[in-house]
């Protein structure tokens, strides 16, 4: 079954092409249905580049093939853009290009498509270059976890597909003081762990199916399956709150707590770090908009931070 290309991004996709040859445009055009990818040929890439950084595409191909210049030097210029280098960009060559003429060393491309393929192989290699991109643009810098544009995509997927499924927030409570007190490199080092420890946590439980993502700063969200998840709460918890003391100095770890200025300059005691969840649970097609199930896990997040320590919340009753 083939998938629609407008999964992807929720629109269509807009593609660049590099291409003198009218024939193989015109292949390339057909590959999906308009619906689906919006082409744009070029034979100039003076004129691609023109249009290109004044309104970026999803995806740029270049024809790389003797009598064809320029194809190797847009990738180039659009890659060393810092603001345009998240554009997919695909080689397109024959074989002989791809043995003699590319130095991979220095060409950063995410995939090339030979010219002998067919227009599955061809639409399969765009389709898993545009993905593989996005996953890592997507991805948060400093855990390697997916961010919001896969994590809303998840958890719609599982809206949609009608299944019984749990979906937590984490929130780090008193993170913001803990940074102010020992720095963002310190604070890098919490945040690694968190996602260390929600991550092995269901790894040693064997929760399948499962999601993880990383929304941003502390917070964190995850997916399972609804019998595991008041488990799963319990020894992330216990985890977490055994790992934390670690990361202060010895007099704050003794104090079980640390003093920091607020945003006023006025000196506070803070809790260490701790672990708030909320979770919400979508049963028998409770919910069928991801943006429903946040609004709901916004409101048990509020209960669960009322709370002393690390505790979770699963819909509007605290266990």
């Amino acid at each position: 079954m083939r998938n629609d290309l407008r999964d992807i991004f929720g629109h269509p996709v807009q593609i660049y092409v590099l291409c003198e040859d009218r024939e193989l445009a015109e292949r390339l055009c057909g590959l999906w249905p308009a619906g689906e990818a919006v082409w744009q040929i070029f034979n100039n890439y003076t004129y691609l580049l023109e249009c290109l950084f004044t309104e970026p595409p999803h995806v740029l191909i270049t024809c790389v093939r003797e009598g064809e210049p320029g194809g190797l030097d847009v990738v180039r210029m659009v890659k060393g853009e810092n603001v345009y280098r998240q554009v997919c960009a695909l080689l397109m060559l024959d074989e002989d290009t791809l043995k003699n003429s590319i130095n991979w060393e220095q060409v950063e491309i995410d995939d090339f498509i030979l010219l002998s393929m067919s227009d599955e192989e061809m639409r399969s290699r765009i389709e898993l270059a545009l993905r593989r991109s996005t996953r890592t643009l997507d991805a948060n810098p400093l855990t390697r976890l997916p961010g919001n544009t896969s994590i809303v995509q998840t958890i719609q997927r599982y809206t949609e597909s009608g299944q019984d499924f749990a979906l937590g927030y984490i929130d780090i409570d008193n993170f913001k003081s803990f940074n102010d007190k020992y720095g963002f490199s310190r604070g890098d080092e919490a945040l690694f762990m968190t996602a260390r420890v929600i991550i092995t946590t269901l790894a040693s439980m064997d929760v399948k199916p499962n999601f993880v993502g990383h929304i941003g700063g502390d917070d964190f969200v995850f997916i399972l399956p609804v019998e595991y998840v008041e488990e799963v709460c319990k020894k992330l918890i216990v985890s977490y709150d055994a790992i934390v003391p670690g990361f202060y100095d010895e007099e704050d770890r003794r104090r079980g707590a640390i003093e920091a200025h607020d945003r006023q300059g006025k000196l506070h005691v803070y809790p260490l770090l701790s672990m708030s969840i909320a979770v919400v649970l979508n049963e028998s097609g409770r919910f069928t908009h991801f943006a429903e199930m946040s609004q709901v896990a916004g409101q048990m997040k509020k209960l669960a931070k009322t709370r002393p320590g690390s505790c979770y919340v699963i819909d509007r009753c605290e266990r």
